[in-house]
């Protein structure tokens, strides 16, 4: 085997070293020795490869002849064996990601406390007398009325037609906004459940009533439901009608995008 440098004669000894530790490892006890054979490449003028290998190791041959020239050229850029060994398992060794599939929906962070106020400066409070949302106009001073939401987001899985953020909005730790629907018509709820049980949803099941999709600009949202496309959160253009509801897009004198307040 010929050698110009010691780079050169590093870099055949270690793709031999190589070869000879994939051999070993795709060698079995039952496979046949004749199958074991050497061959040298010539990589250049002065560059000798030589592989060690049986038939199962072809593909790696191939691979490695191409990660060889594509070094050969750059031989000179490595001060060490430990660094030239580096750059050859990088060329050579292939990397396989494996994605976690799921099919659920996924709480992955808790944003800070936020409010919601629409373009006509209504502001939500709460009823409690009738355990719904109201929105309305806020006077100087009744600023502490307004409710304050937790807004926790969601990882959609991956099969999901959501292409934007999933959340869910809580009013108290056990106390959220949900959907449901009588005859055709999407209703708005507040509905208590547990923390613990919010914290992955499965797409199959009837809890994914509390998700909403948001999405919009960096000043104004909607907030559709997950469970019921094509129906929002939205409150009324008329200052007399406080409620909160839910409609579908193109609902006359209805509001459905809102200001995030941190």
């Amino acid at each position: 085997m010929i050698s110009s440098s010691p780079y050169d004669a590093s870099l055949t000894y270690l793709i031999s070293f190589f070869f000879a530790i994939s051999s070993a490892e795709y060698t079995f006890p039952f496979s046949d020795l004749e199958d074991v054979r050497t061959e040298i490449f010539e990589l250049s003028s002065d560059l000798d490869l030589r592989v060690t290998h049986n038939r199962k190791t072809m593909k790696s041959v191939a691979n490695l002849v191409l990660a060889a020239n594509r070094l050969k050229k750059s031989l000179s850029q490595f001060n060490s064996n430990y660094e030239l060994c580096s750059a050859i398992m990088d060329c050579v060794v292939e990397e396989t990601v494996f994605h976690k599939c799921w099919n659920s929906f996924q709480r992955f962070s808790c944003w800070k406390q936020l409010t919601l106020c629409d373009k006509n400066q209504k502001d939500f409070i709460l009823n409690l007398k009738r355990s719904k949302l109201q929105a309305v106009i806020l006077k100087g001073g009744y600023g502490d009325c307004k409710v304050s939401f937790e807004m926790s987001s969601y990882r959609p899985p991956p099969n999901s037609s959501a292409d934007c953020m999933v959340v869910l909005l809580s009013v108290t730790k056990d106390l959220h906004m949900s959907c449901s629907k009588t005859d055709d018509k999407v209703l708005l709820n507040l509905e208590e459940c547990s923390e613990e049980r919010l914290k992955e949803i499965s797409k199959e099941e009837d809890m994914v009533r509390f998700l909403f999709n948001k999405s919009g600009t960096v000043s104004l949202y909607t907030f559709e439901s997950v469970k019921y496309p094509g129906w929002f959160i939205s409150t009324s253009s008329e200052d007399s009608d406080q409620s909160v509801e839910m409609c579908q897009i193109d609902a006359a004198s209805r509001v459905t995008s809102f200001k995030v307040l941190a």
